[in-house]
């Protein structure tokens, strides 16, 4: 639909009293809200006449977005709790949204579609208002109001935990890894022993009491038992971790009607099932509400891969785990869920349906991978970016790359660039360095990819939103979850 040289959304087409929206792209490719009637003086924007009429063209600002949210309820984001599946679409670049909704539109499945974390803030330079913003004008461009979530993802401070609320954030996933110590796993007991009668026994006496030398039921066929080496190192790896938790919920969650996710997964070993059923058992006998908890499963959830390990060793690990979360009432969390097609099907079905999982860097994958299909120069160069900078962005993850796995660029063809984002190996380089590359600049000072990456994408939005569609539909269908002809989701 074309009016005054504007292409318009037609789901973007709202009304409130006597005012009507849209949202439309102009001749360049920026995409505005155009608003007429009384509502429009409460925008920041330009007068134009549009449509036959006159109204005001208004940036898709973080400010605007504050006021379409108080017009229109469906634009403010709302808790999982209650959806049996709920998934985390971190977008890294705020372009995404779009495409994940029209993708789960007709699905029972929740969205959290405004999903970061701080070090993803500070790698991409946004702020958790650009994230929450870009969220809200998808929903609104897209006319989407079955609801969606906002998560400050891997939060670890009261001070991070408080900036995520007070934008209005709706789901907060506590990382715990900082009062996790690492390396008490692989301690002698003769360590762990002389760390343990440190503790004051007004901790020691009450722990003991609940868990020393017994044995836990947590369904008919599972038991889990708690012998005295493993129940010290469990209490001196995990109790840190319980009592942050406990004071971030009482000092900032409590109270509000948010979802609060408990993550122990940024650990150098795999959570053991009596660990996880310790730590949830004593935040809740504490009065904590949790929605989810994620933890470190065996094997290898690296990034934009799938999972590395033993299928059949992962199912007995994550069946246990499950078991517990359905017993104490709470999601099971998987975490780094991008591209784990191998372990979806299990997932869902030691859950019963019954889970919320977490992508982000896969949906900047098939961004570059526009790149690459519509500005092989421009991939080219980031290609060759990243992994000149590879080092410095091993800083911020943990990935188990080979270089020597990745062909080089002068041997293939402009129209076989696309496939270098199939290569696990360049996957992973690529999606470590994100913000490296979105943050390069000259030496003028004007960013080196970061407006160009725009433009492509922005010119090829549909495009877009079609890779995001069928990567992200690959997942759903791993998980079982399908759509047939008429959009109505099915289970295998």
């Amino acid at each position: 639909m074309y009016s005054e040289k504007l292409y318009v959304f037609p789901n973007s087409i709202h009304k409130h009293k006597d005012s009507d929206f849209c949202i439309a792209k102009t001749e360049e490719n920026e995409k505005v809200m155009i608003v007429s009637g009384p509502d429009k003086v409460a925008f920041d924007g330009k007068d134009i006449l549009a449509f036959g009429k006159s109204g005001k063209q208004c940036p898709l600002s973080s400010e605007n977005s504050l006021i379409i949210r108080e017009l229109f309820s469906f634009t403010n984001p709302i808790r999982h709790k209650g959806h049996k599946i709920s998934i985390g679409l971190g977008d890294r670049l705020g372009l995404a949204s779009g495409g994940h909704i029209r993708l789960l539109r007709n699905l029972d499945v929740f969205p959290v579609l405004a999903q970061q974390s701080m070090r993803e803030l500070n790698l991409t330079g946004r702020t958790y208002e650009d994230v929450l913003a870009a969220a809200v004008w998808a929903v609104f461009q897209e006319g989407y109001t079955k609801g969606f979530g906002a998560d400050g993802d891997h939060l670890k401070t009261h001070e991070e935990v408080k900036y995520a609320l007070d934008c209005g954030f709706t789901m907060i996933t506590l990382d715990c890894s900082e009062h996790i110590p690492n390396g008490l796993d692989c301690a002698s007991q003769a360590e762990i022993n002389t760390r343990y009668a440190d503790l004051s026994d007004d901790i020691t006496g009450e722990l003991e009491n609940m868990y020393l030398n017994k044995t836990v039921s947590v369904d008919t066929n599972t038991s889990l038992s708690f012998n005295s080496d493993d129940f010290k190192r469990i209490v001196l790896v995990y109790f840190p971790a319980v009592k942050h938790a406990i004071d971030i919920f009482n000092n900032q969650v409590k109270g509000k009607n948010v979802d609060f996710e408990i993550s122990i997964d940024e650990t150098l070993s795999a959570t053991s099932p009596q660990a996880h059923y310790f730590v949830a058992n004593e935040l809740i006998k504490h009065g904590v509400e949790i929605t989810g908890l994620a933890p470190r499963f065996v094997g290898e959830f690296q990034k934009g891969i799938d999972y590395k390990g033993d299928i059949s060793g992962f199912e007995c690990n994550f069946s246990v785990h499950a078991i517990i979360a359905k017993m104490f009432g709470y999601k099971i969390s998987v975490h780094s869920g991008s591209d784990k097609f191998s372990v979806f099907p299990i997932v869902n079905k030691c859950t019963d349906g019954r889970y919320h999982l977490k992508t982000a860097g896969t949906n900047w994958l098939e961004a570059v991978r526009v790149v690459a299909m519509k500005s092989p120069e421009l991939y080219r160069e980031i290609h060759s970016f990243a992994l000149s900078n590879l080092t410095e962005a091993k800083k911020y993850y943990h990935i188990t790359e080979d270089v020597g796995n990745i062909v080089d660029l002068c041997h293939v063809s402009d129209h076989m660039l696309p496939d270098c984002l199939n290569q696990d190996d360049a996957r992973q380089v690529l999606h470590i360095t994100y913000g490296l590359i979105l943050q390069a600049k000259k030496e003028d000072g004007a960013a080196m990819f970061r407006d160009r990456i725009f433009d492509v994408l922005n010119v090829h939005e549909s495009e877009y939103y079609n890779n995001l569609e069928i990567h992200i539909g690959k997942h759903l269908t791993e998980l079982g979850i399908v759509v047939n002809a008429k959009g109505i989701s099915v289970e295998k």
